[in-house]
């Protein structure tokens, strides 16, 4: 029988004491994109995508464009026609490691899937995804948006921030944000793009490089707490939703286990505390929009 998880998730999972409902679970883990999937790929605007640099930090990155500029080509490949904006770190990335990690989401009807595997940079600058891993996930804690596609903004290079850590201005966006990617990475085990949601307020920012989020119960598969496990690096973006701007983190992450720090946040079964190296801020990147409409029943 083929192995679904590797070392991390299944260290977490027999910590958590959901190995066999995680086994259960993760039997809808696919190689191939099923017909229907294809068909909500090729009909949003948006995509996140993990990549690593040369130097093992792993990004979260976001690709737009109408809807169709993504493409299931066949059941194993997704053609990406969007080249990452200026600033972005993700095609260097890609062409240093190939390991790739796709979330494909769309807010109005909370669905969301995973297409992980290998990339392939085309000379246009897009890139296809050869798919290893194939999934959907719950609609958990995802935040009801209406999305709205404008024209694309010019690449500004002064639009493009970076620093060592979060400026008076990013805590206060991160602090009432509702919503957020982690990007993670295994070894051997390739590149993981997830969501996490909650009400305003729910990522608490201890200092300019240190950022503490619970962690609610979810599928059992523990996809993103295993690649930390076992590789701690990892990258958060977070999204404005009313300028199109960007917010990328990368670091390193940590599980809290501790009950008495746990017990602080409502609703969390577990803590990730995440430690800033590099920060990254795009001023109006997307040409997307997105109207708020309701906070997800799941939110504690």
């Amino acid at each position: 029988m083929p192995r679904i998880f590797n070392d991390g998730e299944l260290a977490v999972q027999a910590r958590a004491g959901v190995r066999d409902l995680a086994q259960r679970v993760g039997g809808s883990i696919r190689k191939t994109i099923h017909p229907v999937a294809q068909e909500f790929l090729n009909q949003q605007p948006m995509a996140v995508v993990v990549s690593i640099d040369g130097e093992g930090r792993v990004w979260a990155s976001v690709v737009a464009g109408p809807p169709g500029f993504m493409e299931a080509v066949d059941e194993r490949t997704v053609h990406v026609g969007a080249a990452p904006t200026v600033g972005d770190p993700l095609r260097d990335n890609l062409l240093a490691n190939p390991d790739i990690g796709l979330l494909v989401i769309e807010f109005a009807t909370r669905r969301r899937m995973r297409v992980n595997g290998q990339a392939e940079v085309q000379s246009d600058g897009s890139f296809l995804v050869h798919a290893r891993q194939v999934y959907g996930n719950c609609q958990k804690y995802i935040q009801a948006r209406r999305v709205q596609v404008i024209g694309f903004p010019e690449q500004n290079p002064s639009n493009v921030f970076r620093t060592d850590g979060l400026t008076a201005k990013q805590q206060l966006w991160i602090a009432g944000s509702d919503t957020f990617f982690i990007a993670s990475a295994h070894p051997q085990g390739g590149a993981d793009a997830s969501h996490r949601g909650g009400n305003p307020g729910f990522v608490a920012i201890a200092d300019s490089q240190t950022l503490i989020w619970p962690d609610y119960v979810g599928n059992n598969m523990f996809n993103t707490l295993g690649n930390i496990a076992a590789n701690p690096q990892a990258g958060l973006l977070f999204l404005d939703f009313d300028t199109g701007s960007t917010l990328q983190l990368t670091g390193e992450a940590s599980i809290i286990w501790d009950a008495a720090q746990i017990s602080e946040y409502k609703g969390a079964e577990r803590l990730v505390s995440y430690r800033i190296e590099q920060v990254l801020e795009t001023g109006r990147k997307l040409p997307l929009r997105w109207q708020f409409e309701s906070y997800s029943p799941f939110n504690p």
